[in-house]
């Protein structure tokens, strides 16, 4: 059975018995607390966690997943890979521990030909929590299992949290035993690569409100509704029902290592010495193949930090594992498509963004060779320091820095090492290696303490109703305050100065959304006035203003559980400034402008992958390798303002997910939208169409102007546009204008001609430099013939020791080959120069032919030299030159080079 076929049948069973079927998320999804979507549930936490209200009793997924927390381990076990895909079906307050026991075992077990997976149920066990004796009671008897395949196990393996307060409960897991050619008998317990977990049953029934470990927690009591996450891993369940022995060697992945297999002449699974080690390398080959593309896919792109550094880790050792099996050409070009072409069956999204992923993977491995092209000149540098010092080890540092600094692979250390008969520190690099993985642990650790809490949020929520939003139909309105927050407590009364914030019952306001900054305005009260600093949604459906008292004092009376509040003068008047609107307004649209214009300009790969505007001001960011030049720049602000002049209708309606996909609208990376209604906005029909909840103007020439001002780097593979709109655009041209006209003046030109007479200018300037150079060096020269007529006899050499104050190591170069020049002959000859300029010193040494007769080095009287100045250097023995930055010690230096020469 196809792993298409397993997640059909999955999502059509539950389907079939009531669930919503949801589309996977994004493995992007803004969180705090991960980098990545890790589990099935990730999507439903707000429900769970009581932040929103869930739009479905029962749900069912396919999510994507990806677990980084040991990728050097990816290969060497069976089971484990980075990229996962969690089947999972939910209860919100519905079913409970029967139903989910009861919709497992009829899928499990069913025939095939019954739309079920057709397990053996004599193959079957389960585990349970040994004091749930409801879950122990349901598997008996909805299943018939026997007490001995019920076995009890502790708190670690059968009891769920999330490592923070909050929801928690017992858990059953479902072990399909393989048979003793895959371990000892006796059930999970005893061993657990035999019996095989394919599905997780969460029962959320308690209320944690402390977690200091998997097994160590405080219960606060029951949840008020009892709800159902189940997680059934995809591949696991493929590589059971497809008589395959791991992960690995399913119908998703195992084309990948075929593909790698012909492309390195190396078989997998082959017998001999190296069997294994190369075994995992096609398996590490494919994980991080298909787990880059769907990363790629979901709009990750390379870089240095978060999760561009973990895409960028996959990339590189999916490549160097290739070169370790012996294929030394560019991989992925060939290995990529491979994988899209098997996940594309399930994310069609794959095929059609095929050429975005393509031309982001294909440059970083470009990218990897010429950094293993430089770490190898870095490791032989390092490799040279090691020997002229007479040791046998890279320190672990160095190793480290190659491996942090420079993505230059330790494994590959470890080998030129062993080649140039060196070893490598590796406890000493495994140490580092393990702090900085700490750190990072540390670090996700302090985000689970991030979780807002919302729940005083959802109180008023729960009490009230929803806000009732009006930002897309007025700009006023009469309005109720349901209650005033400080701090995060509900307080009475807000005074003259301070902030707080503020739940009014209906708001014209935006709350901060899809890169648009919340509006600015006022709220009127009888004997007072708020001043609205920002509008944001803590939880769905509940628009929140931060406020500061300008005059007056407003007092909202609450009940605890109350639906009704007042104040002592009644309503209040909601009032958003309408400048502020008009600006948003032009900057949003600007926005899905210029992104129309960057992909006409560019091509459909340029997505936007953020953006931010307000008043008069965006910019948007989008994936794209190369710093665009001067005329693509001027092309794209050409097309905006083109589609301004247009007039082009903007307009909007809503529609499901699905039909907004259909209808060619654009959905952005790492956004989350609800399926059942999505807005589209289009601006001049199909030329636009995206998705957003923002204000926008009616037609496009509202927008007024659009003036790029930058374009730059934001990180690997990501570039960002930033561009004014409305007035703030016609003020920058106005003070652009304003600096022309003075440059006009000032060089006594039309503004036309100004670019040919600054040209002028700078080649005149560049004429007199050359002209100042060549008088300078005349100077520098004139000194060379005093310097030798004043070389000393040091032990039968003529010796120039000279310091040369304001000389950088170019100048002093030159004048040292041509003192030597000077003092050309049979008799031994050495001239030393050190220059000081900006704090740091120059030596040069510089010999001639019966100098270095005599066995004299210059390499060897900078060595001499530069320790005195805090430096280090060298060459070849007729001329070698150092530096260092301490220069009060230049006399020492030059008198340990006379001091060298003396002993001979």
């Amino acid at each position: 059975m196809s792993s298409a076929e397993i997640r059909n049948r999955f999502l059509a069973h539950f389907e079939a018995r009531g669930h919503t079927v949801v589309p996977s998320a994004s493995l992007l999804l803004d969180d705090p607390n991960l980098l990545f979507v890790n589990a099935g549930m990730v999507p439903f936490k707000p429900y769970f966690l009581g932040q929103e209200t869930p739009p479905f009793q029962r749900a069912t997924s396919v999510q994507k997943c990806v677990r980084t927390l040991d990728i050097e381990e990816v290969g060497k076990t069976t089971r484990h890979g980075t990229f996962f895909q969690m089947n999972g079906n939910f209860s919100f307050g519905d079913y409970f521990k029967e139903g989910a026991i009861q919709f497992a075992w009829e899928l499990i077990t069913n025939a095939q030909a019954d739309g079920g997976f057709g397990f053996d149920p004599d193959k079957i066990w389960v585990t349970v929590l040994p004091e749930d004796a409801e879950a122990r009671d349901a598997w008996k008897r909805i299943a018939g299992l026997p007490d001995d395949r019920i076995q009890p196990r502790g708190l670690k393996d059968n009891y769920w949290n999330m490592g923070v307060p909050g929801p928690g409960g017992p858990c059953s897991e479902i072990y399909i035993d393989r048979g003793p050619e895959f371990g000892p008998d006796g059930g999970p317990e005893a061993d657990e690569d035999r019996f095989l977990e394919i599905w997780n049953l969460v029962f959320m029934q308690e209320e944690l409100s402390a977690v200091r470990a998997k097994d160590d927690f405080d219960i606060a009591g029951p949840l008020p509704s009892k709800n159902i996450d189940t997680g059934m891993g995809l591949e696991r369940v493929a590589y059971l029902l497809q008589d395959k022995h791991n992960m690995y060697e399913i119908d998703t992945i195992f084309p990948v290592i075929e593909k790698a297999m012909e492309l390195s002449g190396k078989k997998y699974g082959a017998s001999g010495a190296d069997a294994h080690v190369d075994d995992v390398r096609f398996r590490v080959v494919a994980d991080h193949v298909r787990s880059s593309l769907m990363l790629i896919g979901d709009g990750v792109t390379p870089g240095n930090e978060g999760r561009g550094y973990v895409l960028r880790r996959l990339l590189r050792r999916a490549v160097r594992n290739m070169r370790l099996l012996g294929y030394q050409d560019p991989a992925l070009p060939e290995l990529l498509p491979v994988s899209r072409d098997k996940m594309g069956e399930s994310y069609p999204e794959l095929v059609s963004g095929w050429d975005r992923i393509a031309q982001i993977a294909f440059a970083e491995e470009e990218a990897f060779r010429k950094t293993l092209q430089a770490g190898t000149q870095i490791f032989d540098l390092a490799a040279g320091d090691v020997k002229r010092s007479g040791a046998t080890t890279i320190a672990g540092d160095k190793a480290f820095a190659l491996h942090d600094t420079y993505g230059f692979p330790i494994d590959l250390t470890l080998e030129m090492a062993a080649e140039a008969g060196l070893s490598v520190d590796e406890p000493g690099f495994r140490q580092l290696m393990a702090e900085q993985r700490e750190r990072a642990k540390a670090d996700a650790r302090a985000k689970k303490g991030h979780h807002a809490d919302t729940g005083v949020y959802r109180d008023i929520l729960d009490a009230h109703g929803p806000t009732e939003w009006l930002a897309y139909e007025t700009l006023e309105t009469e309005s109720k305050p349901l209650a005033l927050l400080r701090e995060g407590a509900a307080v009475p009364a807000l005074t003259g100065g301070e902030i707080g914030e503020l739940v009014l019952d209906r708001t014209p306001f935006y709350a901060e959304s899809g890169g648009q900054v919340a509006d600015a305005g006022v709220i009127e009260f009888e004997g007072g006035a708020l001043e609205v600093l920002d509008v944001q949604r803590p939880v769905r459906g509940l628009v929140v203003h931060q406020v500061r008292v300008l005059d007056g004092e407003l007092r909202v009376s609450r009940l605890a559980g109350a639906r009704t509040s007042t104040t002592e003068s009644g309503l209040v008047h909601a009032k958003v400034d309408p400048q502020w609107r008009i600006g948003a307004r032009q900057a949003h649209s600007g926005t899905h402008i210029v992104h129309a214009a960057l992909r006409e300009v560019l091509g459909p790969t340029a997505l936007q992958s953020g953006s931010y505007n307000r008043p008069g001001y965006l910019r948007l960011d989008f994936g794209w390798l190369n710093a665009l030049s001067p005329d693509q720049v001027r092309e794209i602000e050409q097309v905006s303002n083109n589609a301004l002049r247009a007039d082009l209708p903007v307009g909007w309606q809503y529609m499901t997910l699905s039909e907004a996909k259909d209808w060619g609208a654009i959905a952005l990376f790492g956004e989350t939208y609800d399926d059942q209604k999505v807005r589209v906005v289009e601006i001049g029909g199909p030329w636009s169409r995206e998705l957003c909840g923002g204000t926008h103007v009616e037609h496009s020439s509202q927008v007024g102007t659009i003036v790029v001002t930058s374009e730059a780097s934001v990180g690997s593979g990501n570039r960002r546009i930033e561009a004014l709109t409305g007035v703030e655009g016609f003020d920058y041209l106005a003070r652009e204008r304003d600096v022309v006209g003075q440059l006009s003046t000032l060089l006594k030109t039309q503004s036309g001609d100004i670019v040919g007479r600054v040209g002028d200018l700078l080649e005149r300037l560049k004429q007199s430099e050359k002209e100042i150079e060549k008088i300078r060096l005349a100077q520098l020269l004139s000194g060379g013939a005093a310097l030798a007529e004043g070389a000393s006899d040091v032990n039968g050499v003529r010796l120039v020791a000279q310091r040369l104050d304001g000389a950088s190591g170019g100048d002093v170069r030159t004048l040292a080959t041509d003192v030597r020049a000077r003092l050309a002959g049979d008799t031994p000859a050495v001239v030393v120069l050190i220059g000081a300029a900006d704090g740091k010193a120059a030596i040069v040494a510089a010999l001639n032919d019966a100098a270095q007769a005599r066995g004299l080095a210059a390499g060897d009287l900078v060595r001499a030299a530069a320790p005195f100045l805090d430096g280090k250097g060298g060459g070849k023995a007729d001329l070698a030159q150092g530096g260092g930055t301490d220069v009060s010690r230049i006399d020492e230096a030059l008198a340990a080079v006379t001091a060298a020469l003396a002993q001979g």
